[in-house]
């Protein structure tokens, strides 16, 4: 039992950042007294106590503002940060390793009575703030669910889900279209490095892009006039892209 608090405590130091030790980690963190109560709660609700289980886990709701029904399974080195708001359903069941961020659901969208309602979360799932994770399936190991996600289907194993509903981003094809957009200067998740808005730096990028395929255009038309190929002059030519202009009203 005492390895297991060591543990419980070593898992937060490793991950927060913010922990400068293990004093601080045993007496500040909401996360950490919960997952204890929940134990208590839990070996009382697996031995047949079930009023008693539900009161350790209304009293830890009320001390750290994190529900977690006691027949809920947790796994080993879980690590609820800040932690206010979390809410986690009976049938519910958290691998090991796995990092949950405030404002959370895990949830159930059945009433039946004696059935799997709520998710599977495997090894080292990383679970953003504010996300909701609906319904009896599993979120594979190593698996990303991004913030404000609402995820209410499987999200395969190392693969990130975003977005309400949830899409699933698959590592390998996303990681090119990230690098495709980073060269046109767009963010594919919605924030740069930087942190500048992705939305100007966007149009800054295809602002840049015309102004770059303008002068090829030239370059290849002046190329076919020294070869002595007509062109058809008749239209009317479009006006030239200013990109130095253009970018000063995106600015503004």
């Amino acid at each position: 039992m005492l390895s297991r608090l060591r543990e419980d405590i070593q898992a937060i130091r490793d991950r927060d950042p913010a922990a400068r030790s293990a004093w601080e980690v045993v007496t500040c963190y909401p996360g950490l007294h919960a997952l204890w109560m929940h134990r208590i709660a839990n070996w009382c609700w697996t031995h047949g106590m079930h009023w008693p289980g539900r009161f350790v886990s209304h009293l830890a709701r009320f001390l750290t503002g994190i529900e977690i029904h006691p027949g809920a399974v947790i796994g080993r080195r879980v690590f609820m940060d800040h932690g206010m708001g979390i809410v986690i359903g009976e049938t519910a069941q958290i691998g090991d390793d796995c990092t949950i961020y405030q404002g959370v659901t895990l949830g159930g969208t059945s009433l039946a009575k004696g059935t799997k309602r709520h998710p599977t979360l495997g090894r080292g799932v990383i679970v953003g703030a504010g996300a909701q994770v609906l319904g009896n399936f599993t979120v594979g190991d190593g698996a990303r669910v991004g913030s404000n996600a609402v995820v209410v289907k499987e999200v395969p194993p190392d693969s990130t889900a975003v977005g309400n509903p949830a899409r699933i981003l698959h590592q390998e094809a996303d990681a090119q279209r990230e690098k495709a957009a980073n060269q046109m200067g767009f963010s594919a998740y919605g924030i740069s490095g930087s942190g500048d808005d992705p939305l100007i730096k966007a149009l800054h990028g295809l602002i840049d892009h015309a102004a770059a395929q303008q002068c090829e255009i030239e370059a290849l038309k002046a190329a076919l006039r020294r070869q002595g190929i007509k062109l058809d002059e008749s239209q009317e030519p479009a006006a030239p892209v200013d990109p130095r202009q253009l970018n000063r009203l995106v600015d503004e």
